[in-house]
């Protein structure tokens, strides 16, 4: 059926042209392109983290109850629970707990569970960061020297301090030298006055970390007499938490946390390489500098009262994107949770495997994290980053 204007009847000239656009169309190859226009916007696909993240909040609580009742004393949960619930604001309770469980509850066991929380976090966060950043699957949070400069900051003053000055100095000391690896490890990048690259902030990274562990080296050489203190720094260690280092690295911790969590879009974009995110009107160079920064003040905040944990920032990550999804809206958040959780259980293990000893909670992290690496480094599934 065909359709005519009103007050026009076809003639020759509409015969004409239909005859012209019906050959035309016969003799058009037939894998033609298609008329060029605007591109759709690339759109990131709705991900929900709902799920994986209450299920990280239910195992976090389950290893705080734990950290909080599995001790040398002999405190049982439903103490630990009575006496948590007897402290709650507006919640009328009358606990049972005898003053000195709630004391060694308060001043002994909380304080560990809560700054081994807020280390793991920050490992376990500041690792899924690096390896958006670097799109590297096995970059964790010292990559570019943070751990060799807070153990050099750390080592100075060892040997060169003494008394109870020591205890208050030293985290200021490996907080400045972490930050300030970081930031030289930017300057060396840097060359030509251009902007780092991703390749050139990760050689310098590599240059700068083997710089700092020489001069450490050196300095352990020149003070033997203080090579156990030294040592004992680096394996880490959350017996001796306070309440004080919780407060000491709080502001720190919830900045680099906030700013991380607002950037995990921005690391989904990444992931398709800096030119295509360009493209997108995502400036990489910029967004790398500011992930990178928070990142590092996090991890070198956590260092500072904790010593050198290792393997956090990768076994907790990739645990992560094997379970659930290998989107940064999900590996960022649940990366944070779990790795407080991890902690948490590893500093239980190093507390209460060889009591009254303690083992550095750095050998508990490395005899799970070192087969865990082996693992990501033969299995196929590593490319889910």
């Amino acid at each position: 059926m065909s359709t005519t204007l009103p007050g026009r009847t076809p003639g020759a000239d509409d015969e004409a042209r239909a005859k012209a656009a019906a050959a035309a169309k016969a003799h058009a190859p037939p894998d033609a392109p298609p008329a060029a226009g605007p591109h759709p916007p690339i759109q990131l696909p709705r991900v929900s983290a709902r799920r994986p993240v209450l299920v990280a909040l239910v195992v976090l609580i389950g290893a705080m109850l734990l950290g909080v009742s599995v001790g040398p004393a002999d405190i049982s949960l439903p103490t630990v629970l009575s006496g948590l619930l007897g402290h709650l604001p507006l919640i009328h309770y009358h606990s049972h707990t005898s003053a000195l469980d709630w004391d060694v509850i308060w001043e002994i066991r909380l304080p560990g569970v809560v700054l081994g929380g807020m280390v793991g976090a920050m490992l376990a966060g500041g690792g899924a960061a690096y390896q958006g950043v670097f799109r590297n699957p096995l970059a964790d949070p010292y990559l570019l020297g943070v751990a060799a400069g807070a153990g050099l900051g750390a080592t100075i003053v060892i040997v060169q301090g003494s008394g109870t000055d020591l205890n208050q100095i030293l985290p200021f000391a490996a907080f400045a030298g972490a930050v300030g690896a970081v930031v030289l490890t930017y300057l060396v990048g840097a060359t030509s006055g251009r902007r780092a690259s991703t390749a050139s902030i990760v050689l310098a990274g590599v240059a700068v970390a083997a710089l700092l562990t020489a001069i450490q080296t050196y300095l352990q050489q020149q003070h033997q007499p203080d090579l156990q203190g030294v040592y004992a720094w680096i394996l880490g260690s959350l017996g001796t938490a306070s309440w004080s280092d919780v407060t000491l690295i709080l502001p720190y911790v919830a900045l680099s946390a906030i700013v991380l969590f607002l950037h995990r879009r921005l690391l989904d974009v990444l992931r398709v390489g800096e030119e295509e995110a360009g493209a997108l009107g995502v400036h990489a160079a910029r967004v790398r500098l500011t992930v990178v920064a928070a990142a590092t003040l996090g991890t070198a905040a956590a260092v500072s009262v904790s010593g050198l944990i290792g393997f956090v920032g990768i076994i907790v990550p990739h645990t992560v994107r094997l379970l659930s999804n290998a989107s940064y809206r999900v590996v960022l958040p649940v990366s944070m949770i779990g790795g407080a959780a991890f902690l948490i259980l590893a500093d239980v293990v190093a507390l209460n495997l060889q009591a009254p000893a303690q083992i550095p909670i750095g050998v508990v992290t490395a005899f799970v994290g070192a087969p865990f690496f082996l693992f990501l480094l033969r299995s196929q599934r590593t490319g889910v980053l």
